[in-house]
């Protein structure tokens, strides 16, 4: 400044470069003096220092300079605005430094009114140091009011309300109001100025005002305008490049054409510059607004970071805030990727425009506006000098152009050859200087602004002329050095630091829920908005720039150290909540695709099980995402974590069955198939495990000799404590259900777990639990079909044998009981006589069961009896299901086997010898293959048929599968044989034996009888807790021990029902009430009856299934011989093909 205040100063100035230097060393005395201000730590930490001084330097000697200088050091750290005072003082040492500082501010106030600063760094610093320009002039010992007559005063005014907050620091913000305000105090001449200081702070601005500030500042009122702005220069952008890339790939093309695709080009990268600047500006900007207007509803335990952070932004604001972030990344990435495809354009471009203005605009200025001003003529001849590339140019050198300037002749523009040289720095500078020196004349005291045409002989179209071609000039230093201005402007660092508020609150660090970065990540998790999910990365390129500051320009390791360990679990909970988001949307697709469109039709609101599309292609894709220098392959992250997940699901699945009965596997089987559709829909984005292979992992059924998986072993832990003593079989349903009076079973909580380990959605699990419930209440066909399908031909087996083996216990358990019982019994029992009428029948029947004192006997023999039945029972259940199953397979298989079925249900093949189709299908294929000389493998066609080979062997195998209803009853009467002299003793004579009383058909007919007796009772509920398999059970041992004719002809109710109708027959002949014999007996005939119903049903189904061809008393002669029945030679008896235990 005391350099271009001297009168006899042998340049002119100062310069452009000048006035920026001088802004930006003043910009930085503001900055410290507001830290200054602000920290508190400084003053106290040298208070600390200056204490221990003291208590250590009173052996030294000669301190007393020491101490003057800590004094003095006191005084500056604790007076405010130290720094700008000591400036002001020294400043106005030199004479004549108030016209410095009104063309300083004269060029601020023109520079922010015009966007002269194509950066956004730029123009905060001018609207930083402004107010303490105006201070320093206003305070003026000479004319302050002189600032007046070149910028009116109500151009600051509004530019002081328009930008009512400045970002300082990251995390500290400036208030020029509050700046002019707080500085009356320390410049009383400025105190005059009203109308400045009645300005008010942000906090004292009046709620109406404030709110018109929070639209002004707050992204999410511009995210439209943004938005669209975004989507028309990435359109224009991409149109520029691809003409670009047209033209480069042209050999010969147009000049003219050329010209106009990099001019294009051109204006294209300076559109992405502006806007780019203006996006980063209005975050930092609102920044700055929200420290400045904390969250005044938080509560007064929070810090106050989170008062001005976390608590400080709504959620509209923090996805409008992810929004810009991610537009001006993938703006500045998609600018910074053509750097070198664009350089040529730009300065070949720039070139142009140099020359155009130096060889033929000041070549036209010379000739007219400046041809009689030598003074003038020869600066416009130095730029011309300097600047002009006449190695290009095709038409007239200097001296002929010099010459022709005094010929006064009309010239031709000059025509020049297109290159790509960019003039340099200095060039660019000089240019500047000598257009302002030209404009100026180097009269600092010039009224009006830089280019202001009051007392200026410069006509006002040349000198439109040179104010356009001054700001191109200021815009072509931050083209040429591209990557520097796009890194400038994209980086977004600022938003992590705060260490102002670190030291404020007195802490090492903020939890990762304050940190700002990661609050938009986690906006972006939580929002609805699926199509905001692409911009999930954007945020982290937030800590990139952070520790790119803190490592280069901050030169702090412990702050990169900080911002390394945030994002190290930043990352980590990322992806594992970013799997469960992917996870919970696949599960939701699959759900809802695999809800019943019955279910749907007959829904009222059937859109909320729609599930919207998530863009989760990209994201699935991502195989290198630059994290602090490393690069991470996202999608191996997301296989991993989708992995453990879909175990962790299994997991739960089958720990969720295992707490529940039997009829929940219709539920399991459900929750697996929505978990398997899902895997399938995952599949096609993302390599994951093999879903068969994580479920036999999670059954432990891996081992190729393993065969009870777990979920074999819990259905039959499941059937052993549950199933079989506390359910009850309703014969006409065909359904097991829960039985009232039940032993109590203890099993673990139902386990919880998120949506997404169900169907993903609360309504989908509603949807899908409403159809769980249909199948809660029983056990039944649905059920039987889940097992076969979940437990499959591996497990199913050994469930198989381990039903049949608890047949043969239960039948070794009740040897002893039964023994027990036939030892109360009478050693003959006769028919019940006719003429004892029914009441005296059932009063005999008493008398011979003399089982009073076996009450708990018998019950454990009908319990015993009732498990049979229901294994049985689940047997036959089984059987239906495999039947079924086997003839959907054989429908599937049969054409390519070859085979059709038979008239008596055997399996025919369809042609005579030779191969099947599928066999002969690959043999034709490898021998032409073979003969063909282009095939490159052969081999592999062989292996092939020879592989289409072993699988036809392998189902042809497979197709003739037995019965397992025929096969249980075999083992059932297998282990009956060794005690079939206990319980069916053969008649001595040879004839039946109508007296016998130890064979089991009346031990059960015994049983049978009490607890029908009992049923008629009302109060008693023996028959429903017993159900239908008490018959399954008994009749069959009777069947199986060949005493079905002994039972159906000396079973007590069958007697007793036969005593019944002739009587009530004779009481109908002798016209008497036909109620009468009968009359207090109708509850209980009814319920024989409905006995010999169901028994007359049982024996035919075993007639059916397992005819006795080997077993005595089959038939009965009428003279009452037993009657071996024939056994034929063409039927297999399951008799020789049974395995035996322990054979």
């Amino acid at each position: 400044m005391q350099r271009f205040s001297r009168p006899e100063r042998r340049i002119n100035g100062p310069t452009i470069s000048h006035l920026w230097s001088m802004l930006r060393l003043l910009d930085v005395l503001v900055q410290l003096d507001h830290l200054k201000n602000a920290k508190a730590s400084i003053p106290n930490d040298f208070s600390w220092y200056k204490r221990t001084f003291t208590q250590v330097s009173g052996q030294w000697q000669d301190t007393d300079s020491m101490r003057e200088e800590l004094d003095d050091l006191q005084i500056f750290l604790s007076t405010r605005w130290a720094i700008l005072l000591n400036l002001h003082v020294e400043m106005f040492r030199v004479n004549n430094v108030e016209d410095i500082l009104q063309v300083l501010i004269v060029f601020v106030v023109e520079s922010l009114e015009l966007d002269f600063a194509l950066l956004f760094p730029e123009r905060h610093i001018l609207l930083r140091v402004l107010p303490v320009l105006v201070v320093l002039v206003t305070s003026s010992e000479k004319d302050s009011e002189s600032l007046y007559k070149r910028v009116k005063i109500n151009r600051l005014i509004n530019i002081f309300k328009n930008e009512a907050v400045i970002p300082a620091f990251p995390d500290l913000h400036l208030s020029p109001a509050a700046i002019l305000k707080e500085l009356t105090t320390y410049f009383p001449k400025f105190s005059s100025q009203t109308r400045l200081l009645t300005l008010p702070a942000p906090h004292e601005l009046p709620p109406r005002e404030a709110q018109e500030y929070q639209r002004h500042y707050l992204i999410v009122s511009h995210i439209g305008a943004i938005r669209a702005e975004h989507d028309d220069f990435t359109i224009r952008f991409a149109s520029a490049m691809n003409q670009l890339l047209l033209l480069k790939s042209t050999d010969g093309s147009d000049v003219d054409w050329s010209k106009e695709v990099k001019g294009n080009m051109y204006d294209m990268i300076v559109e992405g510059f502006q806007l780019l600047s203006r996006w980063s500006a209005r975050i930092w900007e609102q920044c700055a607004w929200k420290f400045s207007r904390p969250c005044k509803d938080a509560s007064p335990s929070f810090s106050d970071y989170e008062k001005v952070v976390r608590y400080n932004y709504s959620a509209e604001e923090r996805k409008a805030l992810v929004e810009l972030v991610s537009y001006i990344k993938s703006v500045g990435s998609m600018m910074q990727r053509c750097d070198t495809l664009v350089a040529d354009a730009l300065w070949e471009t720039i070139h142009a425009e140099v020359q155009d203005f130096v060889q033929n605009t000041l070549a036209s200025m010379l000739r007219t506006t400046f041809r009689k001003k030598k003074d003038l003529s020869r600066i416009l001849s130095d730029m011309r000098t300097l600047s002009a590339d006449w190695m290009a140019n095709t038409n007239k050198s200097e001296s002929e152009l010099q010459s022709s300037q005094h010929g006064g002749e009309e010239s031709k523009a000059n025509i020049f050859y297109p290159r790509a040289v960019a003039p340099t720095a200095a060039q660019v500078h000089c240019l500047q200087f000598l257009i302002y020196e030209v404009v100026s004349g180097g009269n600092l005291r010039r009224p009006g602004g830089l280019f202001g045409n009051s007392g200026s002989e410069i006509p006002v179209n040349d000198l439109k002329q040179l104010e356009t071609f001054f700001y191109k000039l200021g815009f072509f230093l931050h083209i040429l050095d591209y990557s520097v201005t796009v890194a400038t402007l994209t980086d977004l660092g600022f938003l992590w630091f705060r260490e102002f508020y670190l030291e404020s609150s007195r802490v090492i660090q903020f939890p990762i829920e304050c940190s700002l970065p990661w609050m938009l990540v986690d906006c972006v998790l939580e929002s609805p908005n699926s199509g905001l999910l692409e911009s999930v990365l954007m945020p982290f390129d937030i800590y990139n720039d952070s520790a790119e500051q803190a490592l280069v320009l901050l030169k702090q390791r412990f702050l990169y150290d900080e911002i390394e360990a945030e994002v190290d679990h930043c990352f980590d909970i990322f992806v594992s909540r970013l799997c469960e988001t992917i996870f919970t949307y696949y599960k939701s697709w699959a759900a809802s695709e695999l809800l019943d469109p019955t279910f749907l039709f007959a829904s009222d609101n059937a859109e909320k099980y729609a599930v919207q599309p998530m863009r989760l292609n990209m994201l699935l894709k991502m195989t290198r995402v630059k994290l602090l220098g490393r690069m991470i392959n996202l999608r191996s992250l997301i296989t991993e974590r989708i992995n453990k997940v879909f175990r962790e699901n299994i997991e739960f699945l089958f720990d969720r069955f295992e707490c529940q009965d039997l009829c929940a596997i219709v539920e399991l089987e459900k929750l697996l198939d929505v978990l398997k559709h899902s895997h399938e829909l995952l599949s096609r984005d993302l390599s994951v495990d093999s879903f068969s292979l994580m479920l036999n992992e999670m059954q432990e059924n891996i081992s190729l000799v393993s065969f009870s998986s777990r979920l074999a072993s819990q259905i039959w832990s499941e059937m052993q404590s549950d199933f079989l003593p506390n359910f009850i079989l309703c014969n006409t349903t065909q359904r097991f259900i829960r039985s009232s009076k039940t032993v109590p079973v203890q099993k673990p909580s139902i386990p919880s777990a998120k949506p997404s380990f169900y169907c993903g959605t609360q309504d989908l699990n509603s949807a899908h639990q409403s159809f769980a419930r249909l199948h809660s209440g029983f056990f039944g066909i649905p059920h039987m079909f889940s097992i076969v399908r979940l437990l499959g031909s591996r497990s199913l087996p050994w469930l198989i044998r381990a039903l049949l083996d608890h047949i043969s216990n239960k039948i070794t358990l009740l040897e002893p009981m039964i023994t027990g019982l036939q030892e109360s019994m009478p050693k003959s029992i006769g028919l019940l006589p006719f003429d004892g009428g029914m009441t005296g029948c059932v009063r005999l029947v008493k008398e011979h069961l003399n089982w009073e004192t076996k009450s708990e006997l018998k019950a454990e023999v009908l319990h015993g009896i009732k498990e049979i039945g229901s294994v049985l029972y689940w047997m036959g259940l089984l059987d239906i299901v495999l039947r079924e199953t086997d003839t959907m397979n054989f429908m599937q298989t049969a054409p390519w086997l070859g085979l059709l079925p038979g008239a008596d249900g055997q399996i025919l093949p369809s042609q005579d010898g030779g191969d099947s189709p599928v066999v002969s299908l690959f043999k034709s294929t490898a021998a032409a293959m073979v003969s063909y000389p282009g095939c490159p493998s052969p081999t592999s066609f062989h292996i092939m048929s020879k592989q289409a080979e072993a699988a036809d062997l392998l189902y042809k195998a497979n197709l003739n599968t037995g019965s397992v209803l025929e096969y249980a009853l075999a083992f059932t009467s297998a282990a009956l044989d060794k005690y079939c002299s206990k319980w069916s003793a053969a008649p001595k004579t040879g004839f039946i034996d109508i007296t016998i009383s130890k064979d089991f058909y009346r031990i059960y007919s015994g049983l049978q009888i009490g607890y029908l007796e009992e049923s008629a009772q009302v109060t008693s509920n023996s028959p429903e807790r017993l159900g239908d398999s008490v018959a399954w059970g008994g009749c069959t041992i009777i069947y199986l021990l060949g005493q079905q004719l002994h039972f159906e002809l000396f079973d007590f109710s069958y007697q007793i029902l036969n005593i019944a109708e002739v009587e009530a027959a004779s009481v109908v002949q002798t016209h008497k009430n036909s109620h009468f014999g009968v009359q207090g007996w109708e509850a209980l005939l009814e319920a024989m009856k409905k006995a010999r119903r169901l028994n007359n049903h049982v024996f035919s189904m075993l007639k059916a299934r397992c005819p006795l061809e080997e077993k005595t008393a089959c038939a009965i002669k009428q003279s009452g011989a037993p009657l071996h029945r024939i056994r034929f030679e063409n039927t297999v008896s399951a008799f020789e093909t049974l395995p035996q235990k322990g054979a």
